[in-house]
């Protein structure tokens, strides 16, 4: 069964830092793609960033210039800089793990990202 575990969250002041991770195990096939969604309201989830196997990556055009997603192997991270009170949610991960003819997408548990005075 796959899991995914997260860590990093946290609080910080307007303009500071955070690297979220995420590491997913129990499957021998590739997660393809993996990232991160955010979510601040009930049934409102945002993607945020994803990362291909390759490296080839996406971003949401309020987090571009500021986020960075990357890779290695079954973890990813999420290295946000100049963080704004509107970047703060629930940040969660995902992994579609890739089944060749279908992918099956799995959840880390969420960690809080709050930014304020």
């Amino acid at each position: 069964q796959v899991r995914l575990v997260e860590s990093g969250g946290g609080l910080v002041q307007p303009g500071g830092a955070l690297k979220l991770s995420c590491t997913a195990s129990g499957s021998i096939f590739d997660f393809n793609p993996m990232g991160w969604y955010r979510q601040v309201r009930e049934n409102q989830r945002e993607l945020v960033a994803a990362i291909s196997l390759g490296g080839t990556t996406n971003y949401t055009d309020s987090v571009k210039s500021r986020f960075t997603i990357s890779r290695d192997k079954n973890t990813v991270y999420l290295q946000m800089n100049t963080l704004k009170p509107d970047d703060t949610a629930v940040y969660y991960c995902f992994a579609d793990e890739d089944l060749v003819l279908t992918t099956v997408r799995s959840w880390g548990q969420g960690t809080q990202v709050t930014v304020s005075t």
